[in-house]
């Protein structure tokens, strides 16, 4: 494998990082709020409740999810990451839109296992980019 294509790889595993840690952080602000609601006022982290907050978390997760799983299909051809996305951002995305509007518990629910779903989706892309070789580690010398 070229430089370039070790480069292009490092770059995708370091996107398929940052989505899992930021789905990971969604389903546990999701799962969480309900019982922080009332304190994070009190923090200074009020914009943390805010839907419009939420939405843009959401759809950067959306984004990102689908533009590194789809690229790490293309590297390994394993099906199983998107096959846990797409519900799980069809989770995400009905949970910010139409569940918020009839109760906390169901859209926290629902935000929180798609979340969950596609931090999995993730790390399972991260596990077969490692089994097929197309994730290198840097070796130190020493």
């Amino acid at each position: 494998m070229d430089s370039g294509q070790v480069s292009k790889s490092r770059w995708w595993q370091v996107a398929d990082r940052v989505g899992a840690t930021a789905s990971f952080l969604c389903a546990i602000h999701c799962a969480a709020l309900p019982f922080v609601l009332a304190l994070l006022p009190l923090l200074g982290l009020g914009f943390l409740a805010d839907h419009r907050f939420e939405r843009g978390f959401v759809i950067f997760a959306c984004v990102l999810a689908l533009i590194s799983l789809l690229n790490g299909y293309r590297r390994h051809h394993r099906s199983l990451p998107l096959r846990l996305a797409m519900p799980g951002l069809a989770l995400l995305l009905i949970g910010v839109t139409f569940a918020e509007r009839y109760s906390i518990g169901l859209h926290s629910a629902l935000v929180t296992c798609g979340g969950l779903l596609v931090a999995s989706a993730h790390f399972v892309n991260l596990r077969a980019d490692r089994q097929q070789g197309h994730v290198h580690s840097v070796d130190c010398a020493h």
